[in-house]
């Protein structure tokens, strides 16, 4: 991609996370995003159908960004999945402005929605399924697993973080473990 297109792209997604983290989804215009940006508007509609599109594209980045900081990488099997967590939380952690207002915004479903779809693919990747809880439905123990760790984030970030990420981590992966312990016993 053109390094121009890039940049201007760049700059109109900054520009719309910096509003978001200042007004409400609904009260943000693109002559705000594209004068933020130091862009047009054409220039804004050229890259985004409209801020809807924007939006998705922006939530799909960031989303993107925090799967790709925190799965294991290709040859790297050493990192247990305690350590992904805590990869996890940091980067949460780093990035909590972002994450707060899409987990408070009640009008932004399409952020928790993508948020949940994205848990339940890592967790079926990552989590062998196989040999453990026979007697649960396996597309549902997914499912249990992705809502409760998106439930415990979402507890945290709105709560202003009030563990350490590397607390919050252990906790996670012991309750994780200790379910698998006593369902597979």
């Amino acid at each position: 991609m053109d390094r121009r297109i890039e940049k201007s792209k760049q700059a109109i997604m900054d520009a719309f996370t910096k509003l978001m983290l200042e007004k409400d989804f609904e009260k943000i215009t693109i002559n705000e995003i594209a004068e933020l940006a130091n862009v047009n508007r054409g220039t804004v509609y050229s890259h985004y159908v409209d801020i809807f599109d924007l939006l998705n594209q922006c939530i799909e980045n960031h989303l993107n960004k925090l799967f790709e900081t925190c799965q294991q990488k290709g040859n790297d099997n050493n990192i247990s999945g305690k350590d992904s967590l805590c990869k996890t939380f940091k980067y949460l952690e780093q990035h909590a402005f972002f994450y707060s207002k899409m987990l408070m915004s009640k009008s932004i479903t399409a952020f928790r929605n993508r948020l949940h779809a994205l848990m339940v693919k890592s967790i079926e990747e990552q989590v062998d399924l196989n040999g453990i809880n026979e007697d649960v439905n396996k597309e549902i123990m997914v499912q249990y697993f992705a809502s409760a760790t998106i439930g415990v984030v979402e507890w945290w970030i709105t709560n202003s973080m009030p563990y350490s990420s590397e607390y919050m981590a252990e906790q996670l992966f012991s309750l994780m473990e200790r379910y698998q312990n006593v369902r597979s016993t």
